[in-house]
């Protein structure tokens, strides 16, 4: 039974009880002013949309404000600092919730961080700053191959299926999706009627169960992927061969966040967990891989094709790049997904130790394009812990196009990272089935929420890239990075990672001695 079930007894029966207890020993009438002030705030509490915990629990979800108006001498004397929490600080939870509910984000009394620790992290500013004016920056996805190119916007909603994620949270999404301007990606768990009920900007995500577009075996089914390809609404199609959290392992959708329903869309059996193969069954190899893009590219009519992946193997990936060369089929993108990225669920060890963090593996990815001499033939999005416009601008001078983010758009939603969301007790009614928890969370609100913590955030990047001097975010670079790297020793990331020339990897002569041995371990042909 939920609190809010527990709540609706409590009305009923108080007044019983005060009445009784009063029959018995008159002065206890008093508590009847009291039984009704509470019960006016949790009817009050229950009716409101704005606040998903204390729909959900009434009256007790006070509670957490008031704990919350508190934590900062709590946290900071006894339990941690404002950036020290993880996965997450509290920082930048902080700065998402404002900016989401659209209050102040400015900060009084100067930074927080150690500006002096090794790593600590800066873009420079110039004293001939330009003027903010393209707030809304675009990015064409799409090369010569696609009839339908698709213009993203910086920031857009890394993928989080139907089944991790309530519809109510997908359906937010979405909307927020739609009112901001910018692409929701699905997640591997297939087309959902939550993702289209709003009209938000899909990119729909293929993951190795090839969920909403798998025949009665599993395997691929080319007719059914046509027809979702086909809506309006997709507008790019994303393989995904990894993700960070868990690279080397299929999705995870436990068996208690099963429903009949996201059975049927996917078309699995209820009561297991629902784990995706480790691998691809439609393909085997790096050149198999691209045949597959040229197939889905024109499957769904010319619409831009690319996967998503976690750096492992640096030869798989250059394999990967010397197939492009032999086959002269290039993705429209490639996703980059860091070893630090989140997930409903994971096994620990593959959370905490498999994968290349983000920041090496984008820098690889876009040194091994330049590198083939094929940077300028795709896009490269860069998704895992993306929350302010200071990490936007670093991957996008680091060589990514455009980000994603998941983390931080859930927690635009209200997530308070409770880390339920393989349980099915998510508190905030995000990452749950239950529909009890479900519905305390309001679409029309948290939709504005996600939309406002898109625009402020784009806003900022913009304002970024003006302070820098530049006219736009293609003009960044790792030179406009910098890093502390000990005392007062200080690179910019074109120091710490000297890009190889363009073309470099195409003759043995130019090949630089730390990338021979694995592009001549790449091949084409295998894994």
């Amino acid at each position: 039974m939920t609190m809010r079930q527990h709540f609706v007894i409590f009305t009923v029966a108080m007044p019983l009880l005060v009445l009784g207890i009063g029959w018995v020993w008159p002065p206890a009438y008093w508590l009847f002013p009291v039984l009704v002030l509470i019960i006016a705030i949790g009817i009050f509490d229950m009716i409101q949309t704005s606040h998903t915990i204390r729909r959900l629990y009434p009256v007790l979800g006070h509670f957490r404000y008031l704990l919350e108006a508190v934590r900062p001498e709590i946290q900071q004397y006894f339990v941690e600092s404002e950036t020290s929490g993880r996965p997450i600080p509290r920082e930048f939870r902080a700065l998402i919730y404002q900016r989401a509910k659209g209050a102040r984000d400015t900060r009084p009394f100067g930074t927080i961080f150690d500006v002096d620790r090794p790593g600590y992290e800066w873009v420079n500013h110039s004293l001939a700053p330009k003027h903010a004016t393209d707030l809304h920056p675009r990015i064409k996805f799409g090369g010569p191959e696609c009839s339908k190119p698709y213009m993203a916007s910086p920031l857009n909603i890394s993928a989080m299926s139907y089944g991790a994620l309530s519809k109510n949270a997908v359906m937010a999404l979405n909307k927020g999706a739609k009112l901001g301007g910018f692409s929701h990606n699905t997640g591997e768990g297939s087309l959902s009627p939550y993702h289209l009920e709003h009209g938000g900007d899909i990119v729909w995500q293929i993951g190795t169960g090839y969920f909403g577009c798998r025949d009665e075996n599993g395997s691929f089914d080319p007719d059914l992927f046509a027809q979702n390809a086909a809506r309006d609404v997709v507008k790019m199609i994303e393989i995904k061969l990894s993700q960070g959290a868990k690279p080397g392992h299929g999705g995870i959708l436990p068996a208690a966040k099963l429903t009949e329903e996201i059975a049927k869309i996917r078309h699995v059996p209820m009561g297991v967990d629902v784990v995706s193969p480790p691998g691809h069954s439609s393909f085997s190899n790096a050149t198999e891989l691209l045949q597959f893009v040229r197939k889905l590219r024109e499957l769904s009519a010319g619409k831009p094709v690319g996967f998503k992946l976690c750096i492992g193997r640096r030869d798989e990936f250059l394999a990967i790049c010397k197939a492009m060369l032999e086959t002269d089929i290039y993705p429209d993108f490639i996703t980059v997904d860091g070893g630090e990225g989140g997930t409903g669920a994971a096994p620990t060890e593959m959370t905490n130790s498999v994968g290349t963090p983000l920041r090496d593996a984008l820098i690889f990815v876009n040194d091994a394009l330049i590198g083939i001499g094929a940077r300028d033939k795709l896009r490269i999005i860069a998704s895992a812990k993306m929350f302010s416009a200071f990490h936007i601008l670093r991957a996008m001078a680091l060589g990514a196009d455009t980000v994603n983010s998941a983390r931080g758009m859930m927690l635009s939603l209200g997530c308070i990272q409770a880390r339920s969301c393989n349980t099915d007790e998510c508190p905030t009614g995000i990452a749950t089935q239950n529909p009890s928890r479900t519905k305390g969370l309001v679409v029309a609100d948290k939709a504005t929420r996600v939309a406002n913590f898109h625009k402020e955030t784009v806003a900022n990047l913009a304002e970024l890239v003006a302070a820098a001097g530049l006219d736009n975010i293609q003009q960044l670079t790792p030179k406009h990075i910098n890093r502390r790297v000990q005392g007062t020793d200080v690179k910019t990331y074109a120091q710490l990672y000297p890009n190889i020339t363009d073309g470099c990897l195409l003759s043995p002569d130019t090949i630089p001695e730390d990338w021979a041995e694995s592009w001549q371990d790449a091949n084409p042909g295998a894994w």
